[in-house]
């Protein structure tokens, strides 16, 4: 039976489960109840086994099968705190976080898919919902990245991930030549059982853990990125031209001639989005965005595909870029260089003065960027009105200025309706080149950084709005409401700073939390306002279905914009082709929508494994910027509050903390109302947004740590 039918099969058993007047059955009468055919017993067997595996469905011990939320037991992946409890974060979004404790993991490792069962239905005084490890469904990691140390009969690895709690038994056989202090890769042979470690083998050696390069290796090796491409998609990209052909052409819209241009960071190499705009004669704006159609070069099921998918995102780490797609892709044909001819799809909009898309466009087309510019240079030029910038780039002049036009424009229109901007500076960290950091700066957004951004932005949108509408299989970027639990819990923190977060009843429109922001906008507690909200709300994920996006405050949206360095985006550009081509039969369709819950589980689940390894990558470099610093005074802001010390903030986005104990002056106790440390005799506060002095102590690199005492609490 093909695989799409099968998957049809398997929805049509979920869809019985599911039923309100189902219950528990055996498998006999789950065949008599579906009137399968005879020959059809063994893929229900198949299905029913395929769906307990995932955690959908559960087997009693008497033969009956019922879906497992009904009996309290919850699917997902569990989330090991480095001080060994837990929590399972549901497959299903609308469950809440389960609390698991050390003593319930039930041999379970940080990374592993799980079956927990709860020991409560609803949550008790504010607490989370507890419960245990009933079945470990799959293993998260079969491989560890750490640090080797050797007995005379036997070794141990130390893990660098602190939430995989035990260190790993190497028997003799399985040492593989490794020293004392070598960071090594072993492979996990036996997972860990009651008072029992678990035991691997180690299948790669490093290099000593202070040697060059060793350290972003490590990560690189944690997360298993893989820097090189497998011989078979080298060898496929090899027939991939170098410069786009005349047959290349057909049936392409030819803007060849328009002036577009390409707006990126100094350090940018691969280039997926190019911009144009003119004045309509009517005062509408013209905005063309056009995309690299890495479709035409990736085609489906071919090994630089399967690659792709696997690979899901490309992934920026502080010193090097891991893409998704062959530099002879990313960084040639595909990306869209100045002066030469590349194959593009145009998104062209109609935008009127207040920020509407009253027409839109899309086409294929080929264009010739006419300049690379750089955030930096437009910037110049915009706010700065660099005179040699400005003759250097007469002839694109009038065009920059109408994107900061219309930019604005559209930003006013996205604040009006409730979209929540959250003003975090980027970090920077300067390597040297032997990869080691020379200095750490605070990167600020400017109005270059923004013209693309609200291109994008409205650009995703009108792709995402234009195919719900022709109702075909899609993939959405959604960002679900969040739990109102939350947003309680974020009220009351801000109502103890003076911010009152109003229109909270069983849910809240963004335009409450907007308010909050916009207030807290350049005050001592922006930040923590600001990452608090932030922490108060669901991640934006991809989805099959289109459940809008709050954090937008759209009902559409969608990635489009970058198929370099997203699997999403390519997925989209290949189904808005068949739509656009009339390809999209009925048959690919029911199959496409089969594919889209996986590709967007998949895809979502890479994306969050880039995102940890480039902060971890960063977390690392500023914690060996300040290394050789300890000693040093430095001026900073209290940046957060807990019962265990604050957090201070460096002018360079570094942070460190103060511990609670090396407050010498005083016994200080922490009010979880106002989220401050009052000392018991001097009454003296520490508080969110009080600038201090303080000395570097600690710049602990495995941990990631770094330790400042107090010297000088200093007025504002």
């Amino acid at each position: 039976m093909k695989k799409a039918r099968i998957e049809e099969k398997k929805q049509e058993v979920l869809a019985l489960f599911q039923e309100e007047s189902y219950h528990p059955m055996t498998f006999s009468e789950i065949v008599e109840v579906l009137n399968w055919d005879e020959k059809d017993e063994k893929t229900l067997k198949k299905i029913l086994d395929e769906l307990e595996q995932e955690g959908k469905i559960v087997k009693t011990k008497r033969g009956r099968f019922g879906l497992a939320e009904e009996m309290n037991l919850f699917a997902g992946t569990l989330e090991v705190n480095p001080r060994g409890y837990g929590f399972l974060i549901p497959d299903n979004p609308n469950i809440p976080d389960i609390y698991v404790s050390a003593e319930n993991m039930n041999g379970a490792m940080h990374g592993d898919r799980v079956l927990v069962k709860a020991l409560s239905a609803v949550p008790v005084e504010g607490k989370k919902i507890e419960g245990y490890v009933e079945r470990i469904l799959q293993r998260g990691i079969t491989k560890v990245v750490g640090r080797y140390e050797d007995s005379r009969n036997f070794g141990f690895v130390i893990p660098d991930d602190q939430r995989i709690i035990y260190d790993i038994y190497i028997p003799k056989s399985g040492k593989n030549k490794a020293k004392t202090g070598q960071k090594v890769v072993v492979e996990i042979t036996r997972y860990p059982e009651k008072r029992r470690n678990p035991e691997g083998k180690i299948v790669e050696i490093l290099g000593y853990e202070n040697a060059k390069g060793v350290d972003i290796l490590s990560i690189i090796k944690k997360y298993e990125l893989d820097e090189e491409f497998p011989k078979e998609v080298l060898k496929e990209i090899e027939n991939i031209p170098d410069e786009v052909t005349q047959e290349d052409l057909e049936g392409r819209v030819d803007l060849r001639d328009w002036t577009i241009f390409t707006i990126d960071g100094e350090d940018a190499k691969d280039f997926d989005d190019a911009v144009s705009i003119k004045k309509l004669p009517n005062g509408n704006y013209l905005l063309g965005v056009h995309i690299a159609d890495v479709s035409y070069y990736v085609k489906p099921n071919t090994h630089l595909d399967k690659e792709a998918y696997r690979r899901g995102t490309s992934v920026y780490l502080v010193d090097r870029v891991i893409p998704m797609l062959p530099f002879k892709l990313s960084n040639g044909i595909c990306s869209l260089n100045p002066n030469v001819d590349r194959l593009t799809f145009s998104v062209l909009m109609e935008i009127d003065k207040q920020g509407n898309v009253v027409k839109h466009d899309i086409f294929e087309s080929v264009i010739r960027s006419k300049e690379r510019m750089t955030y930096t240079n437009v910037t110049k030029i915009l706010k700065e009105e660099d005179k040699e910038l400005l003759k250097r780039y007469e002839h694109i002049r009038e065009d920059l200025e109408l994107m900061r036009e219309l930019a604005l424009i559209l930003r006013e229109k996205r604040m009006k309706r409730g979209a929540l901007d959250f003003d975090f500076d980027e970090t920077k960290v300067i390597l040297d080149k032997n990869g080691k950091p020379v200095d750490v700066i605070r990167y600020e957004l400017t109005i270059s950084n923004k013209i693309i951004e609200e291109f994008m932005l409205i650009c995703n949108e009108t792709v995402a709005n234009h195919f719900y509408w022709l109702n075909v299989p899609f993939l959405y970027r959604v960002h679900e409401e969040p739990d109102i639990e939350k947003i309680y819990q974020f009220a009351e923190f801000i109502y103890n700073m003076g911010y009152v977060l109003k229109g909270i009843s069983n849910k809240i429109h963004p335009k409450a939390l907007q308010a909050v922001l916009e207030q807290s906008r350049g005050t001592p507690e922006e930040r923590v306002i600001h990452t608090l909200c932030l922490r108060s709300l669901k991640k934006a994920r991809y989805c099959e279905e289109n459940l809008g996006h709050f954090g937008l405050s759209t009902d559409y949206y969608c990635h489009f914009t970058s198929p370099i360095r997203r699997y999403p985006d390519l997925v989209i550009h290949r189904i808005m082709k068949d739509v656009l081509k009339g390809k999209m039969t009925e048959k690919k369709a029911q199959r496409l929508k089969l594919k889209m819950p996986e590709i967007a589980k998949w895809t979502s689940q890479r994306e969050r494994v880039a995102e940890e390894a480039e902060r971890e990558t960063v977390d690392l470099k500023k914690v060996e910027f300040m290394q050789d610093k300890i000693g040093q005074v430095f001026e900073g802001i209290i940046s957060n509050v807990t019962p265990f010390g604050f957090f201070v903030e460096l002018e360079n986005t570094i942070e460190g903390l103060v511990r609670v104990g090396s407050l010498e002056d005083d016994y200080y106790v922490f009010n979880e109302k106002t989220y401050q440390l009052i000392g018991e005799k001097s009454k003296k506060v520490y508080k969110i947004g009080d600038r201090v002095k303080v000395m570097l102590i600690d710049a602990n690199v495995p941990l990631r740590q770094i330790e400042f005492s107090v010297v000088e609490k200093l007025r504002t």
